[in-house]
């Protein structure tokens, strides 16, 4: 036998199964380093996960892991200890579209948002100053990503650095500035990840250490010179970089952009590929037909990898130990020592110049010397983000003298604090009645300390509308406040005859001021109570019948108390709004009127899978006095009695009872919906006259999708005398029928 020979027979003795198992450690001494070096790729990094999977099949260690972007979240978790079939099931169980949305809810924003926000549904993230238009450096900030990556690397979330994790690990990003790689190593895990994985453009880029970073693709989509540094002896690279397409593929501006960052990830790829030598194991999966935002095919992912990494069975068998080293392994992996949080010793705040630490400190439950409240902390977040004057609002945990330290990072928006929204609704009924408006606001924030508000709201179309307000927090935690407003409005008033038939039109125009003071109930309740002093005019534009011009001074008090918990302005799939609303016009309160009014409204909604049930309560009352003409309720029109003609059922008072079914198809990126409604009320000279066998019906059925403007819907109405009305409808509410 040569001595070559001789060697290589002795080296095989060396890493054989038996020779590993002789120690009753894992033998990670006597054996290669093993580096596992995971590639970016978007929603294809899941197949890293099966990979992982057949390498705990086999028996094979990993000693270190490298990962740039997906393949940096992947192999986190994967450093951190979690087992694999925890990493699928974590990764089968989560909502990847909540990932690309910084919004944390409607029910964690206050109630003047949502009193609001059906006008003005479309805020750009556009802001407005002395010197131009500005806009954030990112479609997404990554405010919900980033509380997801918090929980999936709690159980190390005090480990500082990554050396100390039960596998070293490194996350690759990029410094924006420069285009030079950057190599995380220590600090707080998540943020590290959220680094890695800010795609420019997409996610706004991570503030770390005075540098702006981006996703570590851009530098280094694979790195294994990386993990040659860590001091891997062998290395298993998983590469899910795209392939270039050819040109017959590229002909939309979509595959343009996407063929060009693929020349930029293909070509730092390659030249990693080039430090690889024969002992190395290079794995492709086969991702033919799946794209970086494939979510919700994980569990095929998942097997694509595992079914590639088979493939390579011979090649890795050499990397294989014996079953107890692989326990004493995988022991050492679940026993590693990971600090708890236990009780938080210190709350730091780190905050701009803008809003000082009170304003935070007054809307955060958790407190020094108890232990760490998740699921509250991240509540209060997600209410201080929903207030929209930050960026990002985050929080993490390092080790102390004291003990456990949690910081509170806020990140004013880059372009704030003067913000643009926009809106638009629009409702034909085919008929001659059409509404259009197009709505603007600006709201002005952060005029003082307490986080006061100036906002001015303009809508122009057949029903034009200006208010500007002044909204002035009496404490730091906005539990009492005060709102001061004056507000300009107009609409077209059809009149008709009994037998329905349209006989004047009227303008109808309001002006006025108004004072209130507040009180915010809890998250999702307020009460307000308001002073209005104004002028109503009334002006018959058209028709026959005889209403003479008139202008009638207002002065009253209303008091106000709302519950909102509906998950969305538009199309609510849970939650409840609850409405009541007295009012009081008297002359020594400068108003020509004397009466009292009363208004209440309740919706709730529930869901069961893809199918939706809806019931609303709505009722109008004149207890006292005579309110006039501009007081007087209309219904008719959509979703307000379908199957009439706005403003064709009028009265000093109305009520209306209805329930609407509908089911959603089509999956979370094209969502439709189809489904059928019945409404039934009336108006009449009092509530005391309302009766069932006076009332009116309508049965409607629609179609429609959800937009970013609110649902687009077109419906057919039947009402119990023969009459049929179809709708096209853009933007309806149902908070409207209330505000």
């Amino acid at each position: 036998m040569t001595s070559f020979s001789l060697l290589a027979l002795a080296w095989l003795v060396l890493i054989s199964p038996a020779s590993l198992a002789a120690g009753a450690s894992d033998g990670a001494a006597d054996r290669p380093r093993v580096g596992l070096v995971l590639s970016g790729g978007g929603a294809k990094g899941m197949a890293h996960v099966g990979v992982l999977r057949v390498l705990e099949e086999m028996k094979i260690p990993v000693d270190m892991v490298v990962g740039t972007s997906a393949g940096s979240a992947v192999g986190a978790l994967y450093a951190s200890g979690m087992s694999v079939a925890e990493i699928e099931n974590r990764f089968l169980e989560m909502d990847w579209l909540s990932s690309f949305r910084d919004d944390p809810g409607r029910a964690y924003k206050p109630v003047r948002r949502k009193q609001t926000e059906w006008r003005f549904p479309v805020s750009p993230g556009l802001g407005v100053s002395l010197d131009g238009l500005h806009l954030g450096a990112g479609i997404i900030a990554g405010q919900n990503l980033g509380f997801i990556l918090n929980e999936l690397t709690q159980s190390v979330a005090l480990v500082e650095d990554f050396d100390q994790l039960p596998i070293p690990f490194r996350a690759v990003t990029t410094d924006l500035e420069t285009g030079e790689m950057v190599v995380l190593g220590k600090g707080n895990l998540a943020t590290a990840l959220r680094a890695s994985m800010s795609i420019p453009g997409v996610y706004a880029p991570v503030k770390l250490d005075e540098r702006l970073l981006v996703d570590g693709g851009i530098a280094n989509n694979l790195p294994v010179n990386v993990a040659r540094e860590m001091g891997a002896d062998i290395i298993i690279a998983i590469d899910i970089t795209d392939a270039l397409v050819g040109s017959d593929e590229l002909q939309e501006a979509f595959s343009v952009f996407g063929q060009l960052t693929t020349m930029m990830t293909r070509r730092n790829t390659e030249q990693q590929l080039d430090l690889l030598d024969e002992q190395d194991v290079l794995i492709r999966p086969d991702l033919l037909g799946y794209g970086v935002a494939d979510f919700s095919g994980a569990a095929v992912l998942f097997e694509l990898g595992a079914t590639s990494a088979r493939g390579h069975a011979v090649e890795l068998n050499r990397l294989v130990v014996a079953s107890d080293a692989w326990q004493a392994y995988r022991a050492r992996l679940t026993s590693a020592s990971r600090e708890t949080e236990g009780v938080i010793a210190r709350v730091e705040i780190e905050h701009d110049r803008r809003l000082g630490g009170e304003f935070l400190r007054g809307r955060i439950r958790q407190k020094a010397g108890a232990p760490l409240d998740v699921e509250a902390l991240e509540a209060d977040l997600k209410r201080i983000y929903g207030l929209g004057y930050y960026e990002t609002v985050s929080y993490s945990l390092s080790p102390s003298a004291e003990g456990t330290r949690l910081t509170i990072k806020v990140q004013e928006k880059s372009w704030g604090p003067n913000y643009l929204s926009f809106g638009m609704n629009y409702e034909d009924n085919f008929d001659g009645d059409t509404r259009f408006n197009l709505t603007s606001s600006l709201r002005v924030t952060e005029l003082n300390e307490l986080g006061a508000e100036w906002q001015t709201g303009l809508q122009l179309g057949t029903e034009p509308q200006i208010r500007t307000q002044w909204y002035q927090p009496l404490d730091y935690g906005y539990e009492r406040f005060l709102v001061a407003g004056a507000e300009y409005s107009r609409d077209t008033i059809s009149v008709y005859a009994p037998e329905g038939t349209r006989v004047a039109e009227l303008d109808v125009s309001f002006r006025y001021a108004d004072l209130g003071f507040g009180v915010e109930l809890g998250g999702n309740a307020e009460a307000r109570l308001t002073y209005t002093r104004g002028y109503a005019t009334v002006n018959k534009q058209v028709g026959t019948a005889d209403i003479p011009a008139d202008e009638v001074h207002q002065g009253g008090i209303t008091l106000q108390l709302v519950h909102d918990s509906l998950d969305d302005a538009f199309f609510p799939r849970d939650g409840a709004f609850a409405g009541i609303r007295g009012r009081i016009e008297r002359e020594g309160m400068g108003s020509e009127r004397h009466f009292d009014a009363i208004t209440g409204m309740a919706l709730g909604t529930g869901s069961w899978k893809n199918f939706t049930l809806t019931g609303l309560l709505y009722a109008h009352a004149v207890t006292r006095g005579e309110p006039g003409l501009e007081n007087t309720i209309r219904l008719g029109g959509f979703r307000r009695l379908s199957a009439y003609a706005p403003g064709q059922i009028t009265g000093d008072s109305a009520a209306m009872a209805s329930a609407y079914a509908s089911q959603t198809f089509g999956g979370p990126i094209t969502p439709w919906f189809a489904g059928m409604g019945l409404e039934v009320g009336n108006a009449w000279e009092s509530l005391s006259d309302a009766r069932w066998h006076s009332s009116v019906k309508s049965w409607s059925v629609f179609t429609g999708r959800d937009t970013f403007l609110g649902p687009m819907q077109i419906a057919v109405a039947y009402n119990n005398k023969d009459n049929w009305t179809a709708y096209l409808n853009i933007g309806f509410s149902f908070t409207q029928l209330f505000y």
